[in-house]
Parts: structure tokens; C-alpha cells; sequence
């Protein structure tokens, strides 16, 4: 049997050109899973008997009113799905739901048909994949199986890897659905936490929990994100999302951004060069796309990183699990559980003031820049050197990710190389709550430039599909006047999350002018064909915060277009014809700064 390309638009294409039918295609996903036994990926797979009411309720269903119409999936069994058991790696835990999770109704409604559950470690406790009881194994890696596949989803992602389904769900607390991307060379999208319901989700630690994405492509993410990202009353950790992070997915037509990096000396390898030099690649390649690298102190998200699993955090893991006799666990995640058990509630408040400090600290640095970047993971091991050290490996593996959802982090991890043995390597983008849109258009524009084959199947990598983005959550401000740095309005930007971007000039066609009154003093730009070009600063603003700095603009100013010097069209001051009645012309001073020092 050939091995069917499992893309999401590949898919929907084959379809509507009557192709295939959705009965071929899960009929041809279970046989090849068939094939894949021996690597451990399934807690338990469905047969056709079991999908039939999945397929039967497509048949009287229009394929343009289903956004997942026919599209096979595969479900972290720690997640519910009606009438099948939830085992979270454990079967003395084992239940059977009356209904769905929210979130995999919401994807079955689309016309997504789930495959199978999952293995996993066990309650979703570990990096690596190898924690899963002797019944299910430990989840083997798509490309060597002597090597981990990563965890805690590691059956979600190997299944994706493999071509089995188009997609799956994993969840990530502490980095679950990005080192399993790493490993088995997928996009892993860890949206804001809240955005995906994680009702129906067997907790890990329930205030951090999120649902994770596993996708071939970033289209193909962006799409279940879509049909994902639902807000659910029911999940009192619910966040509905915001204007500025829907519908802003695409390729980027203006490719010039800031992305910012860890101080050399705190990059961690473990001892794996080839995974330093791919980082370093990755880096340069960004940097040849057009990017501006910024190099920043990284340890208050190491810091808060510790705090996951040397603070007290480990007693909300606890609580997930209590009610099940411990004894029914793996020796490992009982030595886990049994960490900072004498921790108080004093403990906690001094953990959560501790936290939020690194969040003041990392505040900055989450605004300034289009996205962070670091490595998914410092290194990887074989199955064997992970059983023989369970914790400090596994504790390795997460230097990377175990802050994200403390600091309230939105990350996508996304492949860049393979190392010398031939196993793949990846790095994550991530950036403040809400910017998934914006860090999925950043991993597409990756994916698309180094155009690497898809999972472990050789897969070619596709067009991307996605339209020409709008302005994302930030847009780019032209400033000429009182808005300057060291210039009186200039905390007007800086308390609304302005950052400086540059300076530069405006096109050979504007003239300047002081306008009356004040203080404070402004100027007025105005374009004119006999104009010269004026010095301005451009700074980047997050939409969300522009309307309330337009409110504070006074007559005769206004937003407006502006053109700069290299022939980009950006938002910027302008002036209205009357406010120049009284005004003077200081164009030939080329700047307001010149201007004040002169005048």
C-alpha cells in the first residue's frame, strides 16, 4: 500500500476531486497503523466497526460546512472521547466517559474522525515517552527506534510522524507538546493557556495545563487551531481569545522582524555539538530571512523554570492524582509525587511572589520582540540511557520549556535540520499570551524557506496555503515630533508597550512645521511634492493599545500613512491643512530635534 500524503489540504483536495472518500482513507490509516506496532504508539486503536458512526454522520454533510470534513486524528489518552476508556497511562485509573472533551467534540463536529488513543507517559508526567507500563511500552522515535520519542505525548506525535493521521492531540504543561515535536520532526503548537478547553482533560497540574496541536505543517496547525480555540464556559480556566490573535495567520509580505535569543554562556547542550551548530544554523537562517537578533539574560526564565518541579507546583500534580493508590503508578512517577511533600502554604506564597517577580523581569523582553527563540531541547538520549536515568535526564530535557505556562507563554516548535546521525532537530519560537497567530505565521515562514520533508515519511514539503497576513497584534508607528525618545510624550508609547524599532527618514516629500500653542511644542508633518526627508523614529505598538493612544492625539495631529525612505507605507502622524494657519515652517532643519536645539 502506498503511503497517502495525510496533509490536511491534501486531503480536502483529493475529496473534492472524488479522489478518495473518507471510508478509503481511514480503512487504508488503520491498515497502515498495522504496520507500526512494535513502536508502541497506541493505548488503543479502533477498528472500522467503531469509526462506522463517525463516517456515517459525513455522508449527509457538505464538505464546505465541515473545515475537517473526513480528516483522521489521534487523541492523548488523557483526553475523553465518548464511550471509550481514559487511562492516562494507567489502568487502575481506567474510566469510561459519558462524552467528549470540548475541544475533540468541537474537532468531531468539523468532521474530524479520531482513530485511536494514544499512549503516553504516565498522567502526563515526563519529556520522554518511555513511561508508559509494560503493556503499552515505551513509545519508540519515528526515525530510530533505539532512540525516545519524547513525552509526555509521545503516541500523538509518533502518529503524525509516521503518516498514520493528519493530526493529534497531546497536552503540554511543561513542555509535552514541543519535545515530542522536536524529536519526531513536527510543528507543535503550545497555544495561550485557556484558548483550547481543557474540560474533559485528565489535569497534570490543572492551573497550567494546556491542549497541544501536533500538525506535518503550520497550515495544517493553523487550521485545527481554528476550529480548536472555542471558548468553553464550562472550563473555569477558559480565556476566549482576542481580535488582534484571530485570523492573522500568513505569509509575512514585509520580511523584516526582531526575534531574541539566550546569552551565549546560557545556552545549554549537554555535551551535544551537534545540536549547538544546528542552533547556530537555525539563528543565521533566521538572520538571512531579514531577522535582527537580540541577545538577552535569560536566567529569570530559568528561575522560573525551577520552580515547576523544586517549587511547590508538584503538590498540584498530587491532586490530579489523588484517589489512586500509588502503588498502581510507575516507580518514577511515584518518586515525583513524593517530592516536596512537606511543603506548607507559606511555601506556596513565597513560590508564587518568586514567579511573579520573574514575570516583571521577563516583561520586556516577551514585548520588545516578534518572538524569543531557543533550542526545543538541549540534547536527546536512547531509550536505554533515559531508563537508567529517569529524573536527571528527563530533567534535561525540559531546561527549555518548564516556564512557558508559569510565565503565561504562547510557543510553537518547529523543525529546522537534522544532526549527523540523522535524527531531527528543532527550535521553538514563543512570545506573550494571545501572539499564536503571529508566532505560526514566524514558524510557516521557517518551514516554507528551509523546506524540509515533512515527519519521518519523506514527505515533500507543500506551498503554503495561507493569505498574505494583516498587521498581526503589533502594527509600526512613524513618530516626528513630541513622541521621540527623550521627548515629553514619549511615555505615551513606552506604557503602551512601545518599542523602539529605529530610526530613519520619511521619503523626499514632507515638510515640517511648528505648530501653535502647547506645551507641550509639536510639530506638523505634512506631504508635499517640494518637501525633503524628515527625521523619524519608528516603534512597534500592539494593536490592542493603539485605539486608546489615537484618543489621546490633539488637533489639528491624526494617524495617518506615511512613506518612508526605503518606500515602506507605515502608520504615522499627520497634520490637517488649517492646523498650519499659525504654524512655522521648519523644514530646513530636517528634524524636530534639530529644531529645538536651534530654535
Amino acid at each position: 500500500m502506498s503511503e497517502q500524503n495525510m496533509t490536511i489540504a491534501a486531503l480536502q483536495q483529493a475529496y473534492k476531486d472524488g479522489m478518495l472518500t473518507p471510508r478509503q482513507v481511514i480503512k487504508d490509516a488503520l491498515e497502515h497503523c498495522e504496520q507500526y506496532l512494535d513502536h508502541n504508539i497506541w493505548i488503543e486503536l479502533f477498528s472500522l466497526e467503531q469509526l462506522q458512526p463517525y463516517l456515517d454522520a459525513l455522508d449527509n454533510s457538505n464538505m464546505a460546512d465541515k473545515p475537517l470534513y473526513g480528516i483522521p486524528f489521534a487523541i492523548k489518552d488523557n483526553i475523553e472521547l465518548a464511550g471509550f476508556p481514559v487511562t492516562a497511562g494507567c489502568e487502575a485509573y481506567a474510566y469510561t466517559p459519558d462524552k467528549s472533551a470540548f475541544v475533540v467534540q468541537q474537532l468531531i463536529d468539523a468532521g474530524a474522525i479520531p482513530l485511536g488513543k494514544t499512549n503516553l507517559d504516565q498522567f502526563a508526567t515526563g519529556l520522554v515517552g518511555v513511561r508508559s507500563p509494560e503493556k503499552w511500552g515505551p513509545c519508540h522515535n519515528s526515525f530510530d527506534k533505539d532512540y525516545i520519542s519524547g513525552g509526555s505525548s509521545s503516541g500523538s506525535a509518533v502518529a503524525v510522524a509516521l503518516g498514520l493521521v493528519s493530526f493529534s492531540l497531546g497536552t503540554d504543561t511543561a513542555g509535552s507538546g514541543r519535545v515530542p515535536a522536536a524529536f519526531n520532526n513536527l510543528i507543535g503548537l503550545k497555544p495561550t493557556r485557556g484558548l483550547l478547553s481543557t474540560e474533559g482533560v485528565v489535569p497534570a497540574c490543572r492551573s497550567l495545563d494546556c491542549v497541544s496541536i501536533f500538525s506535518l505543517t503550520t497550515d495544517d496547525a493553523n487550521t485545527v487551531f481554528n476550529v480548536a480555540a472555542e471558548f468553553d464556559a464550562n472550563d473555569v480556566f477558559a480565556r476566549p481569545n482576542v481580535d488582534t490573535n484571530r485570523g492573522n495567520y500568513g505569509k509575512l509580505d514585509n520580511i523584516s522582524f526582531n526575534f531574541a535569543v539566550p546569552q551565549p554562556e546560557q545556552l545549554y547542550f549537554f555535551g551535544n555539538a551537534d545540536y549547538a551548530e544546528q542552533f547556530e544554523k537555525a539563528v543565521r537562517h533566521l538572520e538571512n530571512l531579514g531577522g535582527k537578533k537580540h541577545i538577552i539574560d535569560f536566567e529569570p526564565f530559568f528561575t522560573a523554570a525551577r520552580l515547576l518541579y523544586e517549587g511547590p507546583w508538584v503538590a498540584e500534580r498530587r491532586v490530579a492524582t489523588e484517589g489512586v493508590d500509588r502503588h498502581a503508578m510507575l516507580q518514577v512517577i511515584q518518586d515525583i509525587l513524593a517530592t516536596q511533600e512537606e511543603a506548607r502554604a507559606d511555601d506556596l506564597f513565597k513560590a508564587e511572589y518568586k514567579l511573579q517577580a520573574c514575570r516583571q523581569q521577563v516583561r520586556d523582553a516577551l514585548e520588545c520582540y516578534d518572538f524569543i527563540l531557543t533550542p526545543t531541547a538541549g540534547t536527546t538520549y536512547t531509550i536505554e540511557q533515559v531508563q537508567a536515568d529517569p529524573i536527571k535526564l528527563n530533567s534535561n530535557l525540559g531546561h527549555y520549556t518548564n516556564f512557558m505556562n508559569l510565565l503565561d507563554c504562547s510557543a510553537i516548535a518547529i523543525p529546522t535540520g537534522f544532526i549527523t546521525s540523522g535524527l531531527p532537530f528543532g527550535v521553538t519560537l514563543f512570545s506573550r499570551a494571545f501572539s499564536d497567530a503571529r508566532l505560526l505565521t514566524f514558524a510557516n515562514l521557517i518551514q516554507q524557506s528551509l523546506r524540509l520533508p515533512l515527519g519521518a515519511i519523506e514527505l515533500e514539503c507543500p506551498d503554503s496555503s495561507a493569505p498574505i497576513a494583516g498587521a498581526g497584534d503589533r502594527i509600526t508607528l512613524a513618530v516626528c515630533g513630541a513622541h521621540l525618545q527623550g521627548q515629553p510624550l514619549n511615555y505615551q508609547l513606552t506604557e503602551r508597550g512601545g518599542v523602539f524599532l529605529e530610526k530613519t527618514v520619511t521619503a523626499n516629500a514632507y515638510k515640517l512645521y511648528a505648530l501653535a500653542g502647547g506645551p507641550p511644542m509639536r510639530p506638523g508633518l505634512v506631504r508635499d511634492k517640494q518637501g525633503t526627508a524628515i527625521e523619524i523614529e519608528l516603534w512597534s505598538i500592539p494593536t490592542a493599545t493603539l485605539g486608546s493612544f489615537l484618543a489621546g492625539i490633539a488637533a489639528p495631529l491624526g494617524l495617518g500613512k506615511l512613506e518612508v525612505t526605503d518606500g515602506r507605507w507605515v502608520t504615522g502622524f499627520i497634520c490637517e491643512s488649517y492646523g498650519l494657519d499659525d504654524a512655522t515652517d521648519i523644514t530646513a532643519f530636517g528634524s524636530w530635534r534639530e529644531y529645538l536645539l536651534n530654535k
